[in-house]
């Protein structure tokens, strides 16, 4: 075994992993690469590991706990629902993510499937190449910004950036976020309301939380039953977030006019699945958050971290608020 600090990739979707290996190099670190899928291949791979660095692949309990060596474990990405927080901050691994990378990607992203919807762009593209030449919906289906309430529910920094956008385009923007104070979102130009409220009064409802115990399934049967006939859905966060076969059931009894989604559960989203099929579904395979500048960024946020950790420091960005880590 080598005596420089091992930093340890679980997996990764990018062509190669030249930009970590050069910095892990640069620092006096080695830099080990997987395509992990099981549970066994994650426990053998992490287990003399300084640092972890993952992107989708699940850090189990058992997975956490074979981590012998490892300082920090470093998501490539925001949310970090992927990792197991709790058995981390038991064996004193701080947690780390990259919270900034990408938040003008994911407001854009946003902007563009509120746009898509309202002014049925996907409809009348795929009517036009049908060999068409129409207004291929009724009147009422052409909507503008100007006209719309949207919902926001989470208000942190894609949430924000995704409020100035849309109030630029002269939209009411309700807020619902607790752990945000009134002040703020009034100051932000919104407007800050109960979940109730929200869903009652939004045209569009867009999710910018993150997935935690206390909002997986938070637009469930019961929430899509409480919004607007014929309102749109937005979701960019996190697929757990809504309840896939109420879901579906609302878009196939016409109650929700539309949903976009960037976001499933599951990912991927299986191929004979209703969401694949619907008319009045826009989809995208998990991709709001891809820029050249984010991916570089998020890369370059994910090597710096786990460097550091190997290297007997603190990572920026420790989600999990360890007490004791596991540090000289």
């Amino acid at each position: 075994m080598s005596s420089k600090p091992t930093i340890v990739v679980t997996d990764y979707k990018f062509p190669d992993l030249a930009l970590e290996q050069a910095a892990a190099e640069h620092s006096g670190c080695d830099l080990i690469g997987h395509h992990c899928e099981t549970e066994a291949e994650l426990k053998a791979a992490v287990a003399d590991a300084d640092a972890v660095i993952t992107q989708f692949a699940r850090l189990s309990a058992p997975v956490v706990a074979a981590m012998t060596r490892a300082r920090a474990i470093v998501r490539y990405g925001i949310g970090v629902d992927n990792v197991d927080l709790d058995a981390a901050r038991q064996h004193g691994i701080p947690v780390s993510n990259i919270p900034d990378y990408c938040i003008d990607e994911v407001a854009d992203h946003t902007l563009s499937f509120i746009l898509a919807m309202t002014r049925q762009v996907v409809t009348h593209t795929a009517d036009l190449r049908a060999g068409h030449w129409r207004l291929a919906v009724p009147v009422s289906g052409m909507k503008v910004l100007r006209d719309q309430t949207v919902g926001l529910v989470g208000f942190g920094r894609i949430g924000r950036e995704v409020a100035a956008r849309l109030l630029a385009f002269k939209c009411r923007v309700l807020v619902h976020d607790p752990m945000v104070p009134e002040a703020d979102i009034l100051r932000a130009g919104a407007i800050s309301v109960a979940l109730p409220q929200l869903l009652a009064e939004s045209d569009i409802v867009s999710l910018h939380c993150p997935s935690t115990p206390a909002t997986r399934h938070i637009i469930g049967s019961a929430a899509l039953a409480a919004m607007k006939p014929g309102a749109l859905l937005v979701n960019v966060a996190r697929g757990d977030l809504v309840d896939t076969s109420a879901l579906v059931d609302a878009l196939q009894g016409g109650h929700l006019g539309a949903a976009a989604l960037d976001v499933f559960d599951p990912e991927p989203l299986p191929l004979a699945h209703a969401l694949r099929v619907l008319a009045n579904v826009v989809i995208a395979p998990h991709i709001a958050s891809v820029s050249v500048t984010a991916v570089q960024a998020l890369r370059q946020g994910a090597i710096g971290r786990a460097v550091a950790a190997a290297r007997g420091q603190l990572p920026d960005n420790v989600v999990n608020q360890i007490t004791s880590p596991r540090f000289p």
